[in-house]
């Protein structure tokens, strides 16, 4: 497989998966006390976001190197 047909392939996939999951999420845990032997941690749940304009940037760019790869 050539490698610009390969590459388009992947931002696509990348696109959709950008779409649809519009960000990603993780867990942080926090220390809230500390006393001795005595310890409390909370979990929050932080996400980044993901701009839609990322996936259809990697959209356009997969399809472009699709066609070009397609061509040689």
């Amino acid at each position: 497989m050539k490698p610009p047909l390969l590459i388009g392939i992947i931002l696509i996939v990348l696109a959709v998966i950008a779409f649809s999951y519009q960000g990603i999420t993780y867990t942080k845990r926090e220390k809230v006390l500390d006393i001795g032997p005595i310890q409390a941690t909370t979990e929050k749940k932080e996400t980044i976001p993901l701009p839609p304009v990322l996936g259809a940037v990697a959209l356009i760019g997969g399809v472009a190197l699709v066609v070009v790869g397609s061509k040689h």
